[in-house]
């Protein structure tokens, strides 16, 4: 058993991720209803998503781990909150079901400070991963923004951006499917080197010169 080759959990986890929040801004920029966004949301970036992250615990990667899970819980609370906040039948007999604007504002700071503190760890990892944290966080405070003041700017905004977020992380998959091909493809520096990572890129440019 000790030789078992387990997969990299990882491509189905920003497999999930991507397509969903893909979808989400379809909907967001009014492309496409909330239908997708739900079932997606439920089983592909919630469920599909949340497994890839237990995966990553096996693997000892904490940063996956609590990523993967917790956007993966992301999406299943953020679509049962939709599915059951919005039912005019259950919210009548359970009032507390109910959420507003500013409710949902709220709830998307906590995952903003979530995805900052991400943010920071991603940037020892590497350029492409760093940058779709990036995208990610400045997603959520335009979301912020537009739950809080309405600003229709700060949605069109975040939709946008997250849909850059989207396909950098559907980039960053096919990184490790392409790389069981021998196909190699580029994810950039760290962003935040350490001084054995600069000692490295220093003793490498030496070498090539």
């Amino acid at each position: 058993m000790s030789d078992l080759k387990l997969g990299n959990p990882a491509v189905v986890g920003l497999a999930g991720f991507g397509l969903t929040t893909f979808v989400l801004q379809c909907h967001n920029l009014g492309w496409c209803g909330i239908a997708p966004v739900l079932w997606l949301g439920l089983c592909f970036g919630g469920t599909a998503q949340l497994v890839a992250g237990l995966m990553e615990m096996r693997t000892g990667n904490n940063f996956g781990f609590c990523a993967f899970t917790g956007y993966g819980a992301f999406w299943i609370s953020l679509c049962l909150m939709i599915i059951f906040g919005k039912n005019p039948t259950l919210v009548a007999s359970y009032p507390t079901l109910a959420f507003n604007a500013n409710d949902l504002g709220f709830y998307l700071v906590a995952w903003t400070i979530f995805t900052f503190i991400l943010f920071i760890a991603s940037m020892k990892h590497h350029g492409t991963l760093a940058f779709i944290f990036l995208t990610l966080l400045l997603g959520f405070i335009g979301l912020d923004i537009k739950e809080f003041t309405g600003s229709a700017l700060a949605g069109t905004f975040a939709a946008y951006d997250l849909l850059i977020c989207a396909f950098s992380a559907l980039y960053l998959m096919a990184v490790a499917v392409y790389a069981e091909s021998g196909i190699n493809l580029p994810v950039g520096e760290a962003w935040i080197k350490d001084k054995a990572q600069i000692e490295e890129a220093v003793a490498t440019s030496k070498v090539t010169a």
